[in-house]
């Protein structure tokens, strides 16, 4: 069961969001402008907010539904065994996003399923990094930026400020913030060459 959940998570997460609706309704593939990511910041930047929004919340339920898949399989809730199930499930939906089998596996950088699996699992180490994003996507108007400061944030926030005191909720924190790190490899670099492109906040956008 445990194994049939975790395929399921994987496959969850491998809903192309961004290149089903951009290819459905626009005919066009995100992946081939903007940024080349298959991610609801790429979506806002290329199609607008019109398609970015749904790609948005679908890509957060991408996570939260994986999480959920966890009430399915006989563990008991709040359980150390039941909370290494989430996890298993969120991790196995975030491979999906970022590797999904149903679009070539090319994806995107799974900050909003990242979202949605750690609202679920530790929502008030996720509410405060989510007040770290908003802070610096504010002052700076960069995504990728406050992005990764917010995950860079997460463990801070569960492991010091709330005490965290699970193993593997620990080891998850980190490998979390790190993944970020990895997968925004260009944006750091446009960053460093002071390249990176800034949103226009509330902004109307012609699409």
């Amino acid at each position: 069961m445990v194994i049939v959940l975790i395929f399921i998570a994987y496959l969850l997460g491998s809903i192309p969001t961004s290149v089903w609706i951009g290819k459905s309704f626009y005919n066009i593939d995100v992946r081939e402008f903007g940024s080349g990511n298959a991610g609801a910041t790429n979506t806002f930047r290329v199609l607008g907010k019109k398609a970015g929004i749904p790609v948005l919340i679908i890509d957060i339920l991408k996570g939260t539904s994986a999480v959920a898949l966890s009430f399915m399989s006989g563990f008991h809730p709040e359980t150390a065994g039941f909370v290494e199930l989430q996890l298993a499930l969120g991790i196995a939906a975030l491979i999906g996003h970022i590797f999904p089998i149903f679009a070539g596996f090319r994806g995107g950088k799974g900050v909003a399923t990242i979202l949605g699996i750690v609202i679920c699992i530790v929502p008030a180490a996720c509410a405060l990094s989510l007040l770290v994003f908003l802070i610096v996507l504010f002052s700076s108007r960069i995504v990728s930026l406050s992005s990764m400061l917010a995950g860079v944030s997460f463990p801070f926030f569960l492991n010091v400020v709330l005490a965290n005191h699970n193993q593997i909720l620990t080891v998850f924190s980190f490998v979390v913030s790190i993944l970020l790190i990895i997968t925004h490899r260009k944006n750091i670099k446009r960053l460093l060459k002071n390249q990176e492109s800034r949103v226009q906040l509330f902004a109307a956008k012609n699409k």
